[in-house]
């Protein structure tokens, strides 16, 4: 093929594929009614009487039994750091000091939280991913819980019932800890493995922000799921009694043991607190967890996945901790892909990432050895694959007994709790756990997904695509591959939990600093909008429940969500101009603000909306035994100069104060079909 033939094909598969997501709509057949013409509806918002979300046949419903499409947001992006003193992962002073803090006024102080949860609600979120951490509640040592923090977090949720949002709880972490460039864990936990946090820098046994400084590379931070702290860290959590039954705490017990009943008792102080709130539905069993080295085949061999920055093999990470300098291979983040930057030889102080010698877990394990006059030696390559001569499986050896042991603490406090877990997808991916439904009852799906090549580059091309490390082209086919993926999650979940689990995409979200923050001066967030249209319309081509990747109460353009250069809020500090406007700090709410099917009495089928036209699309077939009606949400953004309301026939009614549209069909024995549409102004 010539090369001026290439240029044309690419040019056609670049713009000519591009045609809009969503058609005109056709209403033919349906009756309008104008939106001042529409009685209002006084009726309060039905938020309060016994658990207000259950899971029942595959589905979110509300106690009157009506269907729920739960549209929520994760609150929030800072409560991964204390707040006082205020560390975010720029800050160096009083790093170290893992017990003299305070997480109370994450994600927001109590005197802000009536301003914060009226926004909220105002954008159409009635639904919330709760992020704590495992170190807000035991920060000060071994079973010393921080209930000044947990009666803060129950007068937040309480105060949250009053705006009618719902909340289920994420016991958050990434990467382990803060002291291995994450959050979650309190620092007590390596000091019981017998680490020395002091020296992961020198030994990149992690790559930490608040010791490293600024500037701190862009998603460096990832790294560190393929560094020595975190991949130890979660097999000690997961399987320390197979592959380190050596280490005990206190003289007997077993790490193991240790680590997980810790874990488990502070999430169990937590819900005693929470089981009589009404709002709480659910929690979580522990955000993205790592399978840190179990299942690795060959620890001379690098992981599978490249990443920015340092990226020394298992075996590497090993000896760099144990303070025997290393080569190791290093890539920077290009405009399109990782650039080789060769290898750079790294602890060349010796130092250690253990207290002592004589604690490195892995080489007292027979890992490897190490002989005066000798190099290193590695004697059990796959050591972490094989046990008394079997192989291992992480999800069936390790992830599953946890699962249970997790359930089983958090349903013996309230069983109608829905229990959220997700895959494991670092360092080795696993597919979702297989979980017989008879054995975990309520059982959701908390999957995540991003938008690669946008959340990576910060940058978006509406015809370029990155998925499954698969590269795509052309506007259509990046959508496309979108969709179908989100629909396989959810037959991915009913595979392996059973027909009556449910899927909630617990984060999507884009960053906002964009193509060099041009926003921020600018004021102009159209391709953020552009961005998340994309992805909001793939997730409700597919009915699917969500939670948006965040919203930062003191978020800055500066500083971003306060942790490792991430910026993806939806609010801003520095885009407030009236602290009046509700609105004001909002970023990009053309397409974060949405009208959506809050409660519908019967079954959805169909739900699309466009931020462009202004036009939603809801298809349901209603509920025969049921008077209630379906209730629509139709932000005040979207419509404040009024709307056009199509459906298939009955009685529609108008609440201000929530914003909410409630229709009751007049057949129910047909599919209701519903189109809104925004007046031109």
């Amino acid at each position: 093929m010539s090369v001026a033939i290439l240029l044309i094909c690419i040019v056609y598969v670049l713009f000519f594929t591009g045609a809009e997501n969503h058609k005109a709509k056709d209403v033919e057949g349906l009756i309008l009614t104008l939106s001042n013409n529409i009685p209002e509806y006084n009726a309060k918002d039905s938020i309060g009487e016994g658990k207000n979300i259950q899971v029942k046949e595959g589905q979110f419903c509300s106690q009157d039994g009506r269907t729920l499409f739960l549209r929520g947001i994760n609150l929030g992006g800072s409560s991964k750091v204390p707040y006082i003193p205020n560390i975010g992962s720029h800050v160096k002073e009083g790093f170290f000091n893992g017990t003299d803090i305070s997480f109370v006024g994450r994600p927001f102080p109590i005197n802000e939280a009536d301003k914060h949860f009226k926004r909220l609600k105002k954008w159409g979120f009635h639904f919330v991913r709760f992020i704590v951490t495992w170190e807000a509640i035991e920060h000060s040592g071994p079973g010393i819980y921080d209930y000044e923090y947990i009666k803060y977090v129950k007068e937040l949720i309480t105060k949250a019932a009053a705006y009618d949002i719902n909340v289920f709880i994420d016991p958050h972490q990434d990467l382990w800890s803060r002291y291995s460039g994450g959050d979650g864990a309190p620092l007590w936990t390596f000091e019981a493995a017998g680490f020395n946090v002091k020296n992961f820098l020198e030994t990149d046994a992690a790559f930490v922000h608040n010791i490293f400084g600024d500037p701190y590379p862009q998603m460096v931070w990832f790294s560190n799921y393929y560094k020595l702290a975190s991949c130890t860290m979660f097999t000690l959590f997961f399987a320390g009694n197979d592959f380190a039954p050596h280490v005990t705490v206190n003289d007997s017990i077993p790490i193991q043991d240790f680590l997980q009943s810790h874990y488990i008792n502070s999430m169990a102080v937590l819900a005693n607190e929470l089981k009589e709130l009404p709002n709480v539905v659910g929690f979580e069993l522990m955000n993205e967890p790592s399978s840190g080295y179990v299942g690795v085949n060959d620890l001379s061999q690098p992981f599978p996945t490249s990443v920015v920055g340092l990226t020394p093999t298992p075996f590497q990470g090993m000896l760099l901790g144990a303070g025997i300098p290393q080569e190791v291979q290093e890539y920077e983040l290009g405009k399109v892909s990782l650039i080789d930057k060769g290898k750079v030889l790294v602890n060349r102080e010796r130092k250690l990432a253990w207290k002592k010698a004589e604690q490195d877990i892995w080489k007292e394990a027979g890992i490897w050895q190490l002989r005066d006059g000798e190099e290193p030696k590695l004697l059990k390559p796959d050591y972490f694959t094989r046990v008394n001569g079997k192989n291992v499986n992480f999800n069936n050896d390790y992830y599953i007994p946890f699962i249970k042991a997790y359930q089983k603490a958090i349903h013996s406090i309230d069983p109608d709790w829905f229990l959220c877990v997700d895959n494991v997808l670092f360092p080795l991916p696993h597919k979702l756990p297989m979980l017989k439904e008879q054995e975990i009852s309520n059982l959701v799906d908390g999957s995540h997904w991003y938008d690669d090549a946008t959340l990576v580059t910060k940058r978006y091309v509406p015809w370029l695509g990155l998925l499954n490390d698969e590269i795509l082209l052309g506007k259509r086919q990046v959508y496309a591959a979108f969709v179908d993926f989100l629909s396989q999650m959810q037959k991915d979940t009913k595979m392996r939990y059973g027909k009556d689990a449910v899927t909630l995409l617990g984060e999507f979200g884009i960053p906002f600093d964009m193509n060099n923050r041009t926003a921020y001066e600018t004021g102009d967030y159209s391709v953020q909008n552009k961005a998340l249209e994309r992805c909001f319309s793939a997730i409700e081509d597919n009915l699917l429940h969500y939670t948006l990747w965040n919203y930062t109460a003191d978020n800055t353009n500066e500083r971003g969500d306060q942790w490792n250069g991430e910026d993806l809020s939806v609010f801003s500090l520095s885009q407030v101009l009236d602290a009046n406007d509700l609105n004001s700090g909002g970023r990009a709410l053309d397409a974060v603000v949405r009208p959506y099917p809050y409660r519908v009495n019967g079954q959805l089928v169909k739900y699309s909306f466009s931020s462009e036209k202004g036009e939603m699309e809801l298809e349901f077939n209603p509920g025969v035994n049921c008077e209630l009606p379906t209730e629509v949400f139709l932000p005040e953004w979207h419509f404040q100069n009024g709307y056009e309301v199509y459906a298939t026939g009955g009685t529609l009614m108008f609440n201000n104060d929530a914003d909410m549209l409630y229709y009751t069909p007049k057949d129910k024995s047909i599919k209701q079909r519903i189109v809104i549409r925004r007046n031109k102004e």
